[in-house]
């Protein structure tokens, strides 16, 4: 008996939407940041561009009143 050790081979295959993800980013960054009045301000907006989904979530359900 030989004592060979299977190695497990995993494959990440990337999706459209880390595409769309990223450019949404790149996108909220440039409209906050574009818009801001101050350093701070651009501060802000760069973090809204990172999370710019869960905003986009939110205010769509309190838009439907949900």
């Amino acid at each position: 008996m030989s004592n060979e050790t299977q190695k497990t081979r995993v494959i990440r295959t990337s999706g459209a939407s880390e595409a769309v993800y990223g450019l949404g980013m790149i996108g909220a960054w440039v409209y906050y940041i574009g818009h801001a009045a101050t350093f701070w301000m651009g501060v802000l907006g760069f973090l809204k561009g990172i999370v710019w989904p869960a905003l986009l979530v939110y205010e769509a359900l309190k838009f439907l009143k949900m």
